[in-house]
C-alpha cells in the first residue's frame, strides 16, 4: 500500500496525523478492512490460489507429503498471503506510475507496470483529457475531522459526462489486477468513494488546507495489462451513512480491550502461580 505524507501504520492499522495537531484520524481503508466482512470472497479465492499452486507442483509435492510434511504445510499456508502481497506491490507501482503520468512527470520504466500505464493513456485520450486543464488533483489527502477519519483520493478529474457534454468533476479510485475483469468491482468500493467524497477538506502538498470541492460523479477506474474500464459507483449520502456505521464499529473495536478477566464462583478461583527463586 502506498504511504501518503501524513499516514502512518500502527498496531490498529493505518492512521493519519493531523497537521493542525488534533487527534489522529483513522484511514478510510483501515475502516473498510476492519469493519467490512470480506471472508465470502477471500476464503474461496485463498483456496483457489493454493490449489492452483499445489496442482502446478503436484509431482514434486506428492514426494514431500511424507518426508517433508511440516515444511510443506507451512509453504502451502503461505501461498495466499504471498499472492496478496504481490498484488499489493503491483497496485502500489501502478498507482505511483499513474500519479506521475497525470502530473506530466517522467514515469519509471517498469516492464510489468508499463502495460497498465498504456491503458491509462488510452483512457485519457478517449475522453480528450488535457492534463493541464482537466486534472483537479491527484493523490490528495482528504480530511473529516468532525467524524475522525481521513483518506487519499487517487484522482479528481473533469470529464465531459454531463448533459450536452458539460464537464463534471469526478472522484476516481484506481484499481489494478492481473486476473480480474476490468468491469468487476466490489461493493465496498462505493463506501471508500463515499467516505472521500463527503470529507470536509483537502490538503495540498504544502499542507495548505482547502474545502473539499463538490464532487458530481464517482467511479472506479480499473486498469489491466490489456484493458481498462471506468465503472461509475453510487457513492451517495446513503453510502456515506453506511460508511459511518463501519467507522463507529472500527472505533469501538480499536478502543476495546484485547482481553477480559474471567469470573469464578467464590472459593473456586484458580491458584496463583508462584515463581521459584533460583538457589
Amino acid at each position: 500500500m502506498t504511504q501518503p505524507k501524513h499516514a502512518r501504520d500502527t498496531e490498529r492499522g493505518r492512521y493519519y496525523s493531523d497537521p493542525l495537531g488534533g487527534p489522529d484520524l483513522v484511514s478510510v481503508t483501515n475502516v473498510i478492512d476492519t469493519a467490512v466482512n470480506k471472508s465470502m470472497a477471500l476464503v474461496p479465492w485463498g483456496v483457489k490460489v493454493t490449489l492452483e499452486y499445489a496442482l502446478d507442483r503436484w509431482t514434486v509435492i506428492t514426494d514431500r507429503v511424507t518426508a517433508d510434511r511440516p515444511a510443506l504445510t507451512k509453504e502451502l499456508k503461505a501461498v495466499h498471503k504471498d499472492v496478496r502481497e504481490q498484488a499489493a506491490d503491483l497496485g502500489d507501482r501502478v498507482h505511483a506510475a499513474a500519479e506521475a503520468r497525470v502530473l506530466g512527470t517522467p514515469v519509471a520504466d517498469d516492464p510489468i507496470v508499463n502495460p497498465f500505464v498504456a491503458q491509462l493513456d488510452v483512457w485519457l485520450d478517449s475522453w480528450g483529457v488535457d492534463l493541464n486543464e482537466h486534472i483537479e488533483a491527484t493523490e490528495i489527502t482528504c480530511l473529516h475531522r468532525r467524524l475522525g477519519y481521513a483518506g487519499t483520493a487517487d484522482l479528481m478529474i473533469w470529464l465531459p459526462t454531463g448533459p450536452g457534454g458539460r464537464l463534471e468533476l469526478w472522484l476516481i479510485d484506481y484499481k489494478s489486477s492481473a486476473t480480474r475483469s476490468a468491469r468487476s468491482v466490489y461493493p465496498e468500493n462505493t463506501l471508500q468513494l463515499a467516505a472521500l467524497r463527503y470529507c470536509e477538506s483537502v490538503l495540498l502538498p504544502d499542507d495548505t488546507e482547502h474545502p473539499m470541492p463538490p464532487i458530481e460523479r464517482t467511479g472506479v477506474l480499473n486498469l489491466r495489462a490489456g484493458s481498462h474500464a471506468l465503472v461509475p459507483m453510487p457513492a451517495d449520502r446513503a453510502a456515506h451513512r453506511a460508511f459511518r456505521g463501519a467507522l463507529e464499529t472500527t472505533k469501538w473495536l480499536h478502543a476495546a480491550p484485547s482481553s477480559y478477566a474471567a469470573l469464578f464462583a467464590p472459593g473456586h478461583e484458580p491458584k496463583r502461580r508462584t515463581t521459584r527463586k533460583a538457589a
